[in-house]
């Protein structure tokens, strides 16, 4: 399922408001299914991302004797995959818990992590596959998102535990348990069975704005399943002074896998799939007569407009009576000037 986002803009408002009038709403496509995509007009550097940066032993000192290694395919958009693996993972050394690997979107060919800013609203997803491990000791995949400054809350993930079939949100503004076994299961949202090891779930996340509140959200999903952090409700409002765009703010995946001192072969790897985050995009619309006109970047190919009465529905139909436009985009610049059609 598509689980891109975009902001919308009503044809009423505008009719009321007047000409040129844009209303910014959001919605996540696969929670409400919107098909228009998204992109940022101020900084649209999501749309540069083409690579994963690797990144291991985020625990620190690792345990001593254990192996990582990576498979890194991953070409945005939607091509190549990623492995994280990590064996021998069975001395009491080290940190004496656990080894955490991770992979970040990059821009640059895997030289570095993406920095995200605080207006580079995205909508990101993949599958995972978490084998390997002992039972009763942790191991996990999913999804990271990065904070070191706790400026959005601490790091925010969608962790998949093997064994104990843990599937829960948590970090960032929010906590959402998925899984039965996670704890206060039910959430006010979706839900998906308790994870079994060598299953595939697809998690994503969605960075954008509340369209009731106006502040940036987040959306979380698994297995298409959305989070609510009310009946209805799907976004998890940064609160007062929380942003995105603070050193370090780095999205990607991750594998941890916990030491067992009584099996020197423990192994564990989470396998990545389908990896795909996509910026997003200005809908906007403005007064023409008795009709209103809906316009959005010459770019935004392979996208349909769709249309709802309601922005919590479920039911969003594709606009199929629509007249197809063209149009430029000019600098407002000094002094006033005027413009006309000229047939070559």
């Amino acid at each position: 399922m598509n689980s891109n986002i975009t902001q919308l803009s009503r044809s009423h408002a505008a009719s009321k408001r007047g000409p040129r009038r844009t209303v910014r709403r959001l919605c996540c496509a696969a929670a409400i299914g919107l098909a228009l995509a998204a992109v940022n007009t101020t900084h649209a550097q999501v749309s540069a991302i083409n690579s994963a940066f690797i990144h291991s032993e985020l625990f620190q000192p690792p345990i001593p004797g254990a192996t990582f290694s990576d498979v890194n395919n991953f070409i945005n958009p939607n091509v190549g995959s990623i492995l994280l693996s990590e064996t021998n993972v069975s001395s009491s050394g080290g940190n004496g818990y656990a080894n955490k690997d991770a992979w970040y979107f990059s821009a640059d060919g895997g030289s570095s992590p993406y920095q995200f800013q605080s207006n580079d609203y995205f909508s990101a997803t993949f599958s995972v596959t978490v084998t390997g491990g002992n039972p009763g000791k942790d191991l996990e995949g999913g999804l990271l998102f990065s904070d070191p400054s706790g400026n959005f809350g601490g790091d925010l993930g969608i962790f998949i535990v093997g064994y104990s079939g843990v599937v829960f949100q948590g970090g960032g503004p929010s906590y959402y348990p998925f899984s039965p076994a996670a704890g206060g299961y039910p959430g006010a949202g979706g839900e998906v069975p308790n994870y079994t090891n060598g299953e595939t779930y697809t998690v994503g996340l969605n960075y954008t704005l509340d369209p009731k509140t106006g502040n940036p959200a987040f959306q979380y999903s698994v297995n298409g399943q959305f989070a609510a952090s009310s009946a209805g409700d799907p976004y998890f409002d940064l609160g007062p002074g929380q942003f995105v765009g603070s050193a370090g703010d780095f999205l990607g995946g991750y594998l941890q896998i916990q030491t067992d001192t009584n099996n020197p072969s423990t192994f564990g790897t989470a396998a990545f799939s389908n990896i795909s985050i996509v910026p997003q995009l200005n809908l906007n619309i403005a007064l023409n007569g008795n009709q209103a006109v809906l316009f959005y970047p010459a770019g935004a190919t392979n996208f349909v407009v769709q249309t709802s009465t309601n922005l919590s529905s479920t039911n969003w139909t594709t606009v199929t009576n629509g007249t197809p436009i063209m149009g430029i985009t000019v600098t407002n610049s000094s002094p006033a000037a005027f413009f006309r059609l000229h047939y070559q």
